[in-house]
């Protein structure tokens, strides 16, 4: 991977606008995806699925490709089975609402669970009366198998978790996960915020009912997300919303929904991102996952190194580099993760993350008031990595106690 080719195609890197270590929130865009975006708006800025002039049938063409374009980049045949969102949490809760689940119906998550995939069980425990279980997981927020092997019944219909969470990188047993909840008759539900943008995934071979990822991590524009569900998963979901696009046919006492995807995608969509999101798979499809997936495992070894003598620090999740992706999560004693952040900025221009990160029980449940968090790309180097240890261990040095 000629990661010196990949940064000159990114502006904000071409600039010298500092190092950004904060893609587990957002990528940068590469030159190909802006340019795309650019396209849209100067030579066909229509509505797609509606009208017919040559305008309008390109922007229906755009969306088609994209459609495409993702169901072969996880390993689908059928693009039909990919709906656009906003982003994965809107995917999420569209899963939620529309699955039509009942009072004392089960839910079992992990208790290490993005607000995408946790906020939205409150509300329908409050609402419906359904039964949320969660999967205690170990001190550094390892998946626990026998315990959800304990947690299992007849009475579970769903099983929603994060493929790879955003605080500790680590990621849980997917395939083994799906076997069990499918024995039971469940379906599986996947946050795929953080994994998706890193690693190679084939969902038919995980055999997972429902897929939600962001496309905005995966150097896409933002505002644009997706959710996979097998076919007849879909055909059962409710729409979350409803309005032109998602209906067939309406009368004044009726109504006719349209069939997957389309019924999920009610109103204009943000086309000039859908279509741009074709470039940003063939970008990750150029230098290849493995790829990606391998640079970012010395990355986070390279950390790892740099940081094992710096005084006070200590990492949020495992010590083992190779079970955290490409997130670096950690604290300083004496200093706050905001103030951590604003330091680095500040003086090295070197931007990362810092909070709770959405994911609010894992740090109350075990006493933490919130980390820093660092986490890279495809486009970040040995030099970004060098410097933020660097600048950590001067800050560390001067201001912790």
């Amino acid at each position: 991977m000629d990661v010196a080719s990949v940064r000159k195609d990114f502006p904000t890197i071409r600039k010298g606008k500092g190092i950004y270590l904060d893609s587990a929130c957002q990528s940068l865009k590469p030159d190909s995806v802006i340019e795309k975006i650019t396209e849209y708006y100067s030579e066909y800025p229509a509505c797609g699925g509606r009208s017919v002039h040559s305008m309008g049938t390109c922007v229906s063409a755009g969306v088609d490709e994209t459609r495409e374009k993702l169901s072969s980049f996880f390993g689908c045949d059928d693009p039909c089975e990919f709906v656009f969102m906003k982003n994965t949490t809107e995917g999420m809760n569209t899963i939620a609402r529309g699955f039509g689940l009942k009072k004392d119906d089960i839910v079992v998550t992990t208790d290490v669970e993005h607000n995408s995939n946790h906020a939205q069980w409150l509300a329908m425990a409050s609402e419906v009366g359904i039964r949320r279980k969660y999967i205690k997981s170990s001190k550094y927020g390892e998946f626990d198998i026998d315990l959800f092997k304990q947690q299992m019944s007849s009475r579970v219909k769903l099983v929603a978790v994060g493929h790879t969470s955003n605080v500790t990188g680590y990621t849980i047993p997917l395939k083994e996960i799906t076997e069990i909840a499918h024995d039971y008759g469940a379906a599986v539900a996947v946050d795929g915020a953080q994994s998706a943008p890193h690693m190679s995934i084939n969902l038919k071979k995980l055999d997972v009912d429902f897929f939600c990822a962001s496309l905005h991590k995966m150097l896409g524009p933002t505002g644009v997300g997706f959710m996979y569900g097998k076919s007849e998963r879909l055909k059962d979901l409710k729409p979350l919303i409803y309005g032109g696009g998602s209906v067939a046919i309406t009368t004044y006492d009726s109504i006719k929904i349209s069939s997957a995807p389309e019924k999920f995608e009610s109103g204009l969509e943000n086309y000039s991102g859908i279509i741009a999101s074709a470039f940003a798979l063939d970008y990750l499809l150029k230098i290849g996952m493995k790829n990606i997936t391998k640079h970012e495992s010395k990355l986070q070894r390279r950390i790892h190194e740099g940081v094992k003598n710096i005084e006070n620090l200590s990492i949020v999740g495992s010590n083992d580099p190779d079970k955290r992706g490409s997130v670096f999560s950690f604290n300083v004693e004496g200093l706050n993760s905001h103030d951590i952040a604003m330091m680095l900025d500040n003086i090295g221009s070197i931007m990362i993350r810092s909070g709770m990160h959405c994911a609010h029980p894992f740090f109350i449940s075990r006493g933490i008031d919130g980390c820093a968090r660092a986490s890279f790309y495809l486009y970040n180097n040995e030099d970004d990595i060098d410097k933020f240890v660097e600048t950590l261990d001067k800050i560390v040095t001067k201001f912790s106690k």
